[in-house]
């Protein structure tokens, strides 16, 4: 089974991700990571070079290979969901587990994250807090709508979003295998 974790930027998709994968004992996959291997370069020089379509067309190659992977946690893109193509991929090879969290964390995360500049280049040239509000209400119900189960991350630590997630899947008798210490 697969482990979508779908979501704004700065909602604790990786972290979060890292953290089931490891206990699970399954891999974790970060779509922009994948990406950036892919191409050589980071996000915001994919952008700067070559556009945010060219960007999104490479997201869209890296998530129609997902289906060629095993069990595994993947971190999808932010925006990702905004693409038909993309959410009858994710929604077709996984349990998708909407990660939110209210504006202002969710800018107060980036703003003190030091990779989110190179990670999570602008998508408009405005305010990062108005920009974050106009494009979450763009997508939240798009997110809402492709979501399996939701998990608000605001206020939470990794951990116990973690254990969140876990304790939903257990509820859903997802994974069953000895690595998962959260199944009851």
């Amino acid at each position: 089974m697969k482990i979508i974790l779908i979501g704004y930027r700065c909602t604790g998709k990786t972290s979060v991700g890292k953290k089931i994968s490891e206990r699970l004992g399954i891999p974790f996959y970060d779509t922009d990571e994948l990406i950036q291997s892919y191409a050589g370069k980071s996000i915001g020089e994919i952008v700067d070079e070559e556009g945010w379509d060219a960007f999104r067309a490479e997201e869209r190659a890296t998530i129609k290979k997902l289906p060629s992977l095993t069990d595994a946690v993947i971190a999808a893109g932010g925006g990702a969901i905004m693409d038909a193509e993309n959410r009858e991929a994710l929604q077709r090879n996984g349990l998708c587990i909407w990660l939110t969290a209210d504006v202002r964390t969710i800018v107060e995360r980036m703003k003190n994250d030091r990779a989110s500049t190179a990670q999570r280049p602008p998508l408009s040239d405005g305010d990062l807090e108005r920009e974050t509000a106009e494009i979450l209400a763009v997508r939240e119900l798009v997110y809402q709508q492709l979501a399996d189960c939701t998990v608000d991350t605001s206020g939470k630590g990794i951990d116990a979003v973690a254990d969140e997630v876990c304790n939903v899947l257990a509820r859903r008798n997802i994974d069953g295998n000895a690595h998962n210490p959260y199944a009851t």
